[in-house]
């Protein structure tokens, strides 16, 4: 399951924005791990890169840019 494509796919706009939002609300990583859960998405590390991906399926949609961190 752990096959990422690092090929650097573009996150859909909303997602994004959904991704900041819940960032700046959230008081830890883990604290915004958990929002982004109940939104259906999750983050995983996969070489070294951090890659959003869809729940439950884990589908892959892109790579999280390095300022949302």
């Amino acid at each position: 399951m752990a096959h990422a494509d690092i090929g650097g796919a573009i996150i859909d706009a909303p997602v994004l924005e959904i991704l900041k939002r819940e960032r700046a609300q959230a008081l830890s990583a883990r604290e915004w791990k958990f929002r982004l859960a109940g939104y259906g998405y999750a983050i995983k590390d996969v070489r070294g890169a951090q890659v959003v991906t869809k729940l439950p399926q884990g589908i892959e949609l892109g790579i999280l840019p390095a300022q949302i961190h």
